[in-house]
């Protein structure tokens, strides 16, 4: 690739499962024929709506004042400049989407002075078209030096010694080769100006996740409405993404049935659903970027005694972690909550059953700073947002998790989403 764009994702294992599984799905259906479209496509689904209407992106004011927080960010922890590769954080500041290559189009931002980009020089002009935040644009040729041009920019703005921080997802060799033309720098983590700028989201942002969040439950809704006997998970993750496409959104979900939801990312053996299967639902989708992160646990038939007394474990963990949530809690007694109705259950000690953390940052990116898990001291703030997924898994017999992500108010937590109320009405009756 040279530098196309591409849809924001979730670069995590979860996240790669959900979409492999669902474009594995929708790549069996005609592709003359939308999804919504095809006969093949439950009614459920069909009768769904696009969500859009009325969603506002973010604006330029607030990717402005973005970068005037991570200018005060710098000052405040020293730094001369941040360097932004392709990516979330470049798109979370600028608006621009530029797709991953060994070819480098990055953004510097200085702590006093203008920002400025690095592009090749062939991609120029569409590089003018997506900038809205910068003239100073310098390019290289295929032969020529793009870490010259960074050394040059950072020179340039009086930044020729000190500390330069990187964003935690740059590519080493980007790293290395500016390290080479800047040797009075000093390379750095940027975490704290773009993860300290990035983990507190702004209402605008609130609502984008809002809307996702609320888009994938109906997804998974319409789906649940739609299971029938001898379906392979392959084609449940099929009307699941089908489902977020005819409500306007790009977005998936990987599903287990039966034992294999004692796999909490899934496993790779064929499955078909039959009477009395748990099934487990668990993806997400983007809107405007910002993501949702949603597991809905199920039951096609008729629930067990066995199957209801682990759902109601279950759900008593999530409540648990809900009700922990408030300012100035560290981030590891959301996790601490839910894992000790898990433990004391008998399902312990430690990750025997309930095997990952309670939760993960959510935001550009699916998983993302801070994370709700033992050892994270960070003190919730009003605008973090994460998920909260406690999940108890029995290999053998099957796994229950349910996961809604929310984020932190002034007294509290507020959900995205509705909570499961209970196995036999895991949606609620109300739409």
């Amino acid at each position: 690739m040279s530098g196309e764009e591409i849809p924001a994702m979730c670069i995590d294992r979860r996240g790669f499962m959900q979409v492999a599984a669902g474009a594995a799905s929708l790549a069996l259906m005609p592709a003359r024929e939308s999804a919504a479209e095809d006969a093949s496509i439950p009614d459920a689904v069909k009768n769904l709506k696009s969500r859009l209407n009325g969603v506002e992106p973010i604006t330029d004011e607030e990717r402005k004042g973005r970068i005037a927080k991570a200018q005060r960010l710098m000052k405040e922890t020293g730094l001369g400049a941040v360097y932004l590769e392709s990516g979330s954080s470049l798109f979370y500041y600028t608006g621009v989407r530029w797709g991953r290559s060994e070819r480098m189009f990055a953004m510097v931002i200085p702590a006093e002075g203008d920002p400025a980009w690095v592009c090749p020089a062939f991609e120029e002009e569409r590089a003018r078209e997506l900038v809205r935040f910068g003239n100073d644009i310098r390019t290289w040729e295929e032969h020529g030096s793009p870490y010259r041009l960074v050394a040059q920019i950072l020179a340039d703005r009086g930044v020729r010694t000190g500390k330069m921080g990187i964003e935690e997802t740059t590519r080493f060799f980007f790293v290395d080769g500016i390290q080479k033309e800047s040797p009075g720098l000093e390379m750095v983590s940027g975490d704290p100006v773009t993860v300290g700028g990035r983990v507190i989201k702004s209402k605008a942002e609130l609502a984008l996740m809002k809307r996702a969040n609320e888009i994938t439950l109906e997804a998974y809704r319409a789906t649940f409405e739609s299971l029938k006997e001898g379906m392979t998970h392959h084609e449940v993750s099929g009307i699941i993404a089908a489902a977020h496409k005819a409500m306007g959104v790009e977005g998936g979900a990987g599903v287990q049935f039966g034992e294999f939801s004692a796999f909490p990312h899934g496993s790779s053996k064929p499955q078909k659903l039959k009477e009395g299967d748990i099934v487990m639902m668990d993806g997400g989708c983007g809107v405007e970027g910002y993501r949702s992160d949603v597991t809905r646990t199920v039951v096609f038939g008729k629930p067990t005694d066995r199957q209801r007394q682990i759902w109601d474990l279950e759900k008593k963990a999530q409540d648990a972690a809900r009700d922990a949530v408030r300012p100035g809690v560290p981030c590891e007694n959301v996790d601490a909550a839910a894992r000790k109705v898990v433990v004391d259950a008998g399902f312990g000690p430690g990750y025997k059953h309930f095997t990952h953390r309670v939760g993960h940052g959510i935001g550009l990116d699916g998983h993302e700073w801070t994370y709700l898990v033992p050892g994270n001291k960070t003190p919730l703030a009003p605008g973090m947002c994460f998920s909260n997924e406690p999940g108890v898994y029995i290999y053998g017999e099957f796994g229950i998790r349910l996961e809604d992500c929310f984020f932190v108010t002034e007294d509290g937590g507020e959900l995205f989403t509705k909570q499961s109320p209970s196995i036999d009405d895991p949606f609620g009756k109300a739409a």
